[in-house]
C-alpha cells in the first residue's frame, strides 16, 4: 500500500473529480505550486497509484441505457477454463467488469447494452465461446448510485 498524506489524497481526491484540471488549477485548489504539484502527480503514477486517466461517458446519450448482472455458474475450475473465460470477457466491449466470486455464484459480470435485444446478442457470443454452465441476469431498473471515486 502506497504511504500518502493528506496533500497527496487531496489531489487524489480532486482528480477523480476533475481529471482534466491543468497543474496551476489544481495547485490552486490544494494550496501547492505548480511544480510541487507536478512532481506528487508523477509518483502517483510512476508508483500505480494513479493507474490512468480516462472521460466518464453518459450511457444514455450514447445508446446503452440497459445495465446487465449476469450471474454465471460453471462446472469447470481448470486454469485452461479461466483463461478462455478472461479472455472473452475482455475481448467484449459491452462487459465493463468481471469478477470471481465467493459463495453460491463463480462469477458476477456486469455489462452496458442497448436493449434486451442486445443483451441477447452478447449472452449468445458469450456462450459460444466459453462454456457455461448456468447464466442469468439482473437487468438494472434504476441506477442509484454509479460512481468511480474511491473513498480516500
Amino acid at each position: 500500500m502506497q504511504k500518502l498524506d493528506h496533500l497527496d489524497r487531496r489531489i487524489l481526491t480532486i482528480l477523480q473529480r476533475t481529471a482534466g484540471l491543468s497543474l496551476e488549477e489544481l495547485g490552486e485548489e490544494v494550496g501547492l505550486s505548480r511544480n510541487a504539484v507536478w512532481r506528487r502527480v508523477k509518483v502517483l503514477e510512476e508508483t500505480g497509484v494513479i493507474r490512468g486517466r480516462v472521460a466518464l461517458l453518459d450511457p444514455e446519450l450514447l445508446g446503452l441505457g440497459l445495465t446487465v448482472f449476469m450471474m454465471i455458474r460453471t462446472d469447470r475450475h481448470t486454469a485452461d477454463w479461466l483463461d478462455t473465460f478472461a479472455e472473452a470477457t475482455r475481448d467484449m466491449p459491452e462487459i465493463l467488469g468481471a469478477y470471481r466470486m465467493t459463495g453460491d455464484l463463480d462469477y458476477l459480470v456486469r455489462a452496458r447494452v442497448a436493449d434486451v435485444r442486445a443483451y441477447d446478442r452478447l449472452y449468445r457470443a458469450l456462450v459460444a465461446r466459453v462454456d457455461l454452465h448456468d447464466v442469468s441476469a439482473s437487468f438494472v431498473m434504476e441506477e442509484l448510485k454509479e460512481t468511480t471515486a474511491l473513498p480516500l
